[in-house]
């Protein structure tokens, strides 16, 4: 038994934010974003994560044909929530008007979203749940810097989700990994650390990126793990149809490509209209070519992301 993505939806906020907006905040020109990262807008929320989550995740139902009764769990990759508690994943189960289900949320930045679908997997081939929702939700705006030119060009807001179901095709090999000793490469503060016995903290919310280190883990790791799944199951990487990448930076997925000796073409992307996502990049690109006809059924994915924690994950899967 295997777990089959049966349908996928996304939402991208109303209001859009190109790079010479970004110009008139800080030293940089939509030239140079441009050529550095691939990134020419994003999309900037008024509206939170719960919402976002909640439109992107009716419209993978709608595409899926699953009914909400039909729904085992929910699981919601995100290190923006709205709040700290209740969880993204219970908020969206209110909204929806769902069943008592168990709502989860995953917080691994980046590679949350594949996480949270190789989590899906596990429960679904265990025989332990038979239907899942699975959201990647961000609302990036909220903790980056935006007086940080290395940082504020390259984040944006989203939301992506799919359904997933126990099947005889779907995932067939994944690989995931964590090295938090490089942690602190790539962070954001959470609530700072105030009580009767500490009066403040020196830590921030902010996002603060090292990018040549973030730059040298991608390229590095973004083969090793793509190559370690294919392995598990005898294939090659020429057998894949489309690796879909979490959208970080351009040049990133170019120089996997290079690595990986395989041509452009097998890697979609969408990060000139979307910037980086974290945990929504993964899934609405996937909407994106799902509803576009150019992923067919029988075809070879590869889907792979990275980032925070450091942390890397993939999977294979017959679409």
């Amino acid at each position: 038994m295997k777990a089959r993505i049966l349908g996928t939806g996304s939402y991208a906020p109303v209001h859009v934010m190109s790079n010479d907006d970004i110009a008139k905040l800080v030293d940089t020109n939509d030239d140079w974003i441009e050529e550095h990262t691939g990134i020419r807008q994003r999309y900037l929320s008024s509206e939170g994560t719960v919402s976002m989550a909640t439109q992107a995740a009716k419209k993978a139902l709608d595409d899926s044909g699953i009914a909400l009764d039909e729904i085992d769990m929910i699981l919601v990759a995100t290190v923006t929530p709205d709040y700290s508690c209740p969880n993204t994943a219970c908020q969206i189960q209110a909204e929806l008007g769902m069943k008592e289900v168990p709502c989860i949320d995953l917080s691994a930045a980046c590679t949350g979203f594949v996480f949270a679908m190789n989590t899906a997997n596990a429960y679904i081939t265990s025989g332990m749940y038979k239907t899942i929702l699975v959201v990647g939700a961000e609302t990036l705006s909220k903790i980056v810097d935006w007086a940080d030119r290395a940082t504020c060009i390259l984040f944006g807001d989203g939301a992506g989700a799919i359904v997933m179901q126990a099947s005889e095709q779907g995932i067939i090999a994944t690989d995931m990994g964590s090295d938090g000793s490089k942690g602190m490469v790539l962070y954001a503060g959470a609530l700072p650390l105030i009580n009767p016995i500490v009066e403040r903290t020196d830590r921030t919310e902010k996002l603060s990126m090292d990018g040549s280190e973030v730059f040298k883990f991608a390229v590095r790791r973004i083969p090793e793990t793509i190559k370690a799944t294919l392995e598990k199951v005898d294939k090659t990487e020429a057998e894949v149809d489309y690796f879909i990448l979490h959208q970080a930076n351009r040049r990133i997925i170019e120089a996997a490509a290079r690595r990986l000796d395989l041509p452009i073409e097998k890697f979609p992307m969408n990060i000139d209209k979307c910037g980086n996502l974290a945990a929504a990049s993964v899934p609405i690109l996937l909407d994106e070519l799902n509803r576009q006809g150019r992923i067919k059924r029988g075809q070879l994915l590869m889907i792979s992301a990275f980032g925070a924690g450091l942390g890397w994950g993939s999977a294979l899967l017959e679409w």
